[in-house]
């Protein structure tokens, strides 16, 4: 499995981005796509995941309504909408695969990075003050 981001960039506040996640050698259905950010000195944080199965999605409180996780099951690739951009949003971002069973969001563990078995490079997202 291979996953690529791509989509970063710097931006002032309240501004937009969108994030790229390609994916590669699935030989299954059932994962789950999650998104990931982590700033510079701190944790890797889950901030949205999507159901590649059923297409559900969930979202961490600091994201939700500004934040949006899509898939295109054509192009293979699933994508993270970033609007109303704000200076605390700066940081590395991620997605990450996690071979669920029957593909679903484990509202348990869809934040918990350890729970992921494939990982991007990551790419950069400045919010400009």
């Amino acid at each position: 499995v291979q996953l690529v981001e791509s989509g970063g960039g710097l931006v002032q506040t309240g501004g937009s981005l969108r994030l790229s996640c390609a994916a590669s050698g699935f030989t299954s259905d059932d994962y789950v796509i999650g998104w990931f950010r982590q700033a510079p000195g701190q944790a890797r944080v889950g901030i949205a995941c999507i159901s590649h199965r059923d297409g559900s999605t969930v979202y961490s409180d600091s994201v939700k309504g500004r934040f949006t996780v899509s898939e295109d099951s054509a192009k293979n690739t699933v994508y993270l909408q970033l609007n109303s951009l704000k200076p605390e949003d700066t940081a590395t971002y991620y997605c990450a695969a996690d071979l669920t069973p029957m593909g679903l969001v484990s509202l348990s563990t869809w934040y918990t990075a350890e729970w992921y078995d494939y990982w991007g490079q990551g790419t950069q997202v400045t919010v400009s003050s």
